[in-house]
């Protein structure tokens, strides 16, 4: 999706998909950017931020829905660690760094606190939801949080949370709804949507409220991340990442 009067990014293509080689700096400033665009040209539809890793790269092979949310991303960027690595192995313009989402949504919320946006959170249980926007707002004490609401709706429910996100006048959604859903909700609806950032992130409100521990430094720098979640919590992830890990593997490296 391309959008006149946006940022955009150069990108490196990695098992299929198209990553912005930015630094988490430079997507925070164009979030920033965007905004302030958006608030002279209301005309402008929401810019989809998607991130990448193993599991995106697998789940698009996989899951015909999310192919096509997918399509529509103005964004993409490396959420995984592998795929930084790849592409100064195989591209003349890297990728700058990995941009977690759990650390790029502290970026994004230090530029929006000093340029004056609004972000609204969407996702996770309530409990969990709110923790976040409390300590976010400890943190960064003159954001704007304009609303918030838990991830636990239905299908006939969703115009009624768009009239809500909406209402809100949040320059900054976040949408925290897991893989595939969170893509898939956020295509279905950028059209009616007037935030000026839509961006998927996954269980980033479970590691900002350290519900989900984050792996040592060590770890992160040796793109080892995903280990550490998998010994964290494997119940939830063990069979999934030995599915995909292999199957990303293959799919980056051969294409």
């Amino acid at each position: 999706m391309t959008q006149r009067g946006w940022v955009e990014f150069e990108h490196v293509s990695i098992g299929g998909i198209q990553i912005v080689t930015a630094s988490r700096r430079e997507l925070a400033e164009a979030m920033v950017q965007d905004c302030i665009s958006k608030r002279k040209n209301r005309l402008q539809p929401a810019r989809l931020v998607y991130d990448a890793n193993g599991h995106a790269l697998s789940l698009r092979e996989t899951d015909n829905s999310y192919r096509h949310a997918l399509g529509r991303a103005d964004v993409i960027h490396a959420d995984g660690g592998f795929l930084v690595t790849l592409s100064k192995l195989r591209h003349k313009r890297a990728i700058f760094e990995r941009s977690a989402t759990t650390d790029l949504i502290h970026d994004c919320a230090a530029h929006a606190e000093r340029a004056g946006l609004s972000f609204f959170l969407l996702g996770g249980s309530e409990e969990i939801n709110a923790e976040c926007a409390k300590i976010l707002q400890n943190k960064y004490p003159r954001l704007v949080l304009a609303g918030r609401r838990n991830g636990y709706f239905t299908a006939a429910e969703e115009p009624g949370v768009i009239q809500e996100i909406n209402a809100s006048a949040a320059d900054v959604l976040w949408v925290g709804l897991g893989k595939p859903k969170e893509q898939i909700f956020a295509s279905n609806w950028v059209e009616q949507l007037r935030a000026s950032w839509v961006v998927t992130c996954g269980g980033c409100y479970h590691y900002i409220t350290g519900d989900y521990p984050r792996a040592p430094a060590w770890m992160q720098k040796l793109n080892l991340e995903w280990l550490h979640r998998v010994a964290t919590n494997p119940a939830h992830l063990l069979r999934r990442y030995a599915v995909t890990i292999p199957h990303a593997l293959w799919l980056a490296i051969s294409r």
